[in-house]
């Protein structure tokens, strides 16, 4: 991190943002670097959540270490993982670490480099601060509330991008298999990709113009990339165009967008027709 930027960020927040924010990147290095380990060694243990819901033994030693990291530093914060039970205990904070220590499991089992560390902090459930982190290619994408959105430490935004002819949409492998992007294949371009992290992380980036998902996803799934999107210019909504709420006794989200603000809107229209 650039020196003037981290002392930009301590100036926001009395210094605790800019503790949070090191404190964050340095597990999604740590917890990177498990995973890297189990996908080129290839000895974990395959297990399953649900019907089309694999877990590894990956997934669970990168929960721990995630959790050793963060909770040890911050211990009067909340805590919502995907890998660790949650109990309700979190509703009580105001402040909550909302992590995926492997978004994109099926991919690493695969074999497919497109899954990622996803580390959110929510404030009153608004996500203030994300990091996404890719181990295979070293990318790591992060976010403070109202200093912007970086990968590594070139400040990045979402694209451009107006109208929906041309405009490259990031989609589920698992939904465009099971044939439910059919119905958008000829209004924009569809580009099958693992993980609901990445992707989002990858819209923030500018490097694709949106992604939507008319599935269910979980808090975990796009509480970072909400930060990100967001301090990259765009916007993250559910399928109706309203704000996401995170930290909720419910974990579950009906759907997202995200795109650039007048993209966006196009997305809207057409998946309400």
């Amino acid at each position: 991190m650039r020196e003037g930027k981290q002392e930009k960020i301590a100036r926001a927040d009395g210094g605790e943002l800019a503790r949070e924010l090191e404190s964050a990147r340095e597990a999604a290095v740590v917890v990177g670097a498990v995973l890297e380990r189990h996908y080129n060694e290839r000895g974990f243990e395959v297990g399953s959540k649900g019907r089309d819901n694999p877990v590894t033994s990956a997934d669970l030693e990168a929960d721990t270490a995630l959790k050793d990291h963060l909770r040890s530093a911050f211990p009067d914060y909340g805590w919502l993982s995907e890998e660790t039970g949650d109990d309700g205990e979190r509703l009580k904070y105001r402040r909550v670490w909302i992590v995926d220590p492997l978004d994109g499991t099926k991919e690493f089992i695969k074999g497919i480099p497109e899954f990622v560390v996803s580390i959110a902090l929510a404030e009153d459930g608004v996500p203030i601060l994300g990091v996404t982190y890719n181990p295979m290619k070293r990318e790591i994408f992060w976010a403070v509330r109202g200093q912007g959105c970086y990968l590594e430490s070139a400040e990045v935004r979402v694209a451009p991008k107006r109208e929906l002819e041309g405009a490259v949409v990031l989609a589920s492998r698992s939904e465009t298999a099971r044939g439910e992007w059919k119905a958008f294949q000829d209004k924009v371009v569809v580009r099958p990709m693992g993980s609901v992290a990445y992707k989002l992380a990858l819209v923030a980036a500018g490097q694709a113009d949106a992604t939507f998902t008319l599935t269910p996803k979980s808090e975990w799934d796009v509480a970072a990339g909400v930060a990100l999107v967001t301090e990259a210019g765009g916007l993250v909504t559910d399928l109706k165009g309203m704000p996401l709420k995170f930290n909720q006794r419910k974990v579950k989200l009906e759907g997202m967008i995200a795109a650039g603000p007048v993209l966006h809107a196009e997305l809207c229209r057409l998946i309400a027709h």
